[in-house]
């Protein structure tokens, strides 16, 4: 079977709602750690966003797994950091959630460059959608550690040939970013509604 780095988030993406339409933490958060094999073939240009968006994982995975039952639904986390009001603790499976859900705007948004832009460096490509999704929440340590580490970023043609596997790279690219895209989405409106979708990092 042709296969791209993409196939097993592209399957995952299949149960990460419920019969009834509901988010869950555990397909979700599997997700979002099928496309950190695809971020490895980045090198060190992304370094920094494979941990960050490994710390949240587990984060996110540490709460889950302490009650499956309590935590199937994503934002049963978030709704009791709320009545608690813990929620906007730096530590908090909210600030998890958001950073999280931000990390992945910003790689639906490159996947989506590589896409339309044929044309770009990677760099260029890289640069656009952090400013696109990123940059507005970093502070200055974070957004200058983000610029140095995107001059570390690999050469297009090689990445994109890394990745494709044996499958249609484009056709699965296309996928991931349609499919992904309402997910994060439906974060956003929700943290958004429980007045959290715009902390800032410190």
């Amino acid at each position: 079977m042709a296969e791209t780095v993409f196939a097993p988030c592209l399957e995952g993406m299949k149960h990460v709602r419920s019969d009834s339409g509901v988010m869950l933490a555990k397909p979700f958060l599997d997700v979002c750690k099928q496309i950190l094999p695809v971020l490895d073939k980045f090198g060190a240009a992304m370094a920094i966003v494979k941990s960050d968006i490994g710390g949240n994982i587990t984060r996110l995975e540490n709460k889950y797994s302490s009650d499956p039952t309590k935590y199937e639904h994503l934002y049963t986390m978030v709704q009791e950091e709320v009545e608690k009001k813990t929620a906007k603790g730096s530590s908090s499976c909210t600030n998890g959630l958001l950073w999280l859900t931000r990390a992945m705007d910003f790689l639906v948004e490159l996947f989506r460059n590589l896409l339309d832009h044929p044309d770009w460096t990677m760099s260029q490509a890289c640069t656009d959608s952090y400013t696109k999704t990123l940059k507005k929440w970093h502070g200055w340590l974070a957004s200058s550690s983000f610029t140095v580490a995107m001059k570390l970023a690999p050469n297009k043609d090689k990445f994109m040939e890394v990745i494709s596997g044996t499958g249609d790279i484009k056709a699965d690219i296309e996928k991931f970013c349609t499919t992904f895209y309402p997910f994060l989405k439906e974060n956003h409106d929700f943290l958004a509604s429980v007045g959290l979708d715009d902390m800032k990092a410190s």
